[in-house]
């Protein structure tokens, strides 16, 4: 017999009790387990007479055996008779035990149970995509940038020239460790310098020397600099400055750009680029609010042990980051002066949302009864395996099929709220954009295809012939 008693944050206890007939059969077998254990002088090992081993084996040995022997079975039978789901690791604590009767409870967390509120009609808000010809010019010039030739000048510095410099600093007259450096190019405007230093140097010409006076800001790193005032002594050894290519169709075929011939084709290909970033970023932007308003107009709390695991799982991916760039982990952390527990508590609140918003899908595919079809899921396998270019079948027995599962029924619940949401007209720019943006790339693999194809006809027609 078992009772669920379901308490704050989806915590709750089941009790189990046994008894009778039950716990009568649970404690012989615990006997005679205990029994085969117990050595005793003039007798094999367990074969001493029952008489003589009940002397020596005590009645609370043989109950905390039974239960302890027995435990997760009665767990999974309260389970299947109370129809409860952990999502946690579940604890023992022992009740009640006697001759008659062993009485347990079982602590651990479920999923809890969902109110969803409004999650049909919501407001789905896209902001501004469209790029202007200032921003298409921004990102042309800083094309042009890229590719412009530098070359030495006569004439004064002007913002955004390149002198090449010696310098040496001084605090009270007296020249200061790692403030002196020789040939050392300075782009002027560039911010690389304590402010101040960059714009005494505009006007300034090839020999010219001069003295700098500016203040080292208040929270530079070196505690002996913060807020000093100091003199650098400069030397001008050169002025350069860029030369930008002209903006024509010499320069269009210079940037390499697949398809693009002349400076027409090129701001096309341009705004294109700065167009489908921005709708990215915008509708990224979209998702998550519409996505935490239907999250936060469900009504429940949000299991403790869920957001733990969700911190850790955050924290393992910013590990395999750190990873990636070479560095172990615990040096990075130590670098940065924080500890692991600190970086997943910065993660809590994200962690909180997440788990939240998962949970209100995973309430919505079930109410809506959206599930992904058996061809989805296969799909899904082979998208997996492409990405990571591995076989398939390798794929499957790494990943859980029904994880996957629920992983797309989730996105058929998001598709849902998008689908049945209130867009404004940037949100349907957007998804043409979108749609255009998919029939271009199916077009190109279709072109891709065709042309892997043709060429390999066309190695095997002459192996053939060889």
């Amino acid at each position: 017999m078992s009772e669920w008693e379901l308490k704050e944050k989806s915590t709750g206890e089941l009790t189990v009790t046994i008894d009778g007939d039950e716990w009568k059969k649970d404690c012989d077998k615990a006997f005679n387990k205990l029994s085969q254990q117990v050595v005793l002088p003039g007798f094999r090992k367990g074969k001493a007479p029952k008489e003589i081993l009940e002397k020596n084996i005590s009645k609370q040995q043989v109950e905390l055996e039974a239960v302890e022997t027995n435990a997760n079975d009665w767990l999974r039978a309260g389970i299947d008779e109370k129809k409860v789901e952990p999502i946690s690791q579940p604890t023992l604590d022992i009740k009640s035990i006697d001759e008659e009767k062993a009485v347990v409870v079982f602590k651990f967390a479920v999923k809890p149970e969902i109110t969803l509120g409004d999650y049909k009609g919501l407001e789905y808000n896209v902001d501004d995509i469209s790029v202007s010809d200032e921003d298409l010019n921004t990102e042309i010039n800083r094309m042009r940038e890229n590719y412009a030739d530098i070359e030495t000048k006569d004439g004064a510095a002007e913002k955004g020239d390149t002198v090449n410099i010696n310098y040496e600093g001084f605090k009270d007259g007296v020249p200061f460790e790692g403030g002196k450096a020789e040939n050392y190019n300075l782009e002027l405007g560039s911010g690389s310098f304590i402010p101040g230093f960059e714009d005494q140097l505009i006007g300034a010409k090839a020999g010219d020397e001069k003295e700098l006076n500016v203040t080292f800001p208040e929270d530079y790193h070196e505690e002996s600099l913060k807020g000093a005032p100091v003199v650098f002594k400069v030397k001008v050894n050169e002025v350069k400055s860029k030369v930008l290519p002209e903006l024509d169709d010499d320069f269009a075929k210079d940037v390499n750009a697949p398809g693009v011939e002349t400076a027409e084709q090129l701001k096309t290909l341009v705004r294109f680029r700065l167009e489908t970033g921005k709708k990215d970023t915008a509708v990224n932007k979209a998702d998550d609010a519409i996505l935490e308003t239907a999250a936060n107009n469900a009504n429940f709390e949000v299991p403790d042990v869920m957001v733990e695991d969700e911190e850790n799982e955050m924290f393992n991916r910013f590990a395999q980051q750190v990873q990636q760039y070479g560095m172990d982990v615990k040096q990075y952390l130590g670098m940065m002066g924080k500890k692991a527990e600190e970086v997943k508590e910065s993660y809590k609140e994200q962690a909180e949302k997440n788990v939240k918003v998962r949970l209100v899908l995973e309430k919505i595919a079930e109410t809506e009864q959206l599930a992904p079809k058996a061809e989805d899921i296969e799909k899904e396998f082979q998208n997996i395996a492409d990405q990571y270019r591995m076989d398939v079948e390798k794929v499957k027995s790494l990943i859980d099929p029904n994880m996957l599962k629920k992983d797309l029924s989730n996105q058929l619940a998001y598709d849902f709220i998008k689908d049945n949401a209130k867009k404004n007209d940037n949100a349907l720019k957007a998804e043409e954009m979108t749609k255009q943006e998919e029939e271009k790339a199916k077009a190109e693999a279709e072109e891709k295809a065709k042309a892997e194809a043709a060429e390999k006809a066309k190695a095997e027609t002459e192996k053939t012939a060889e």
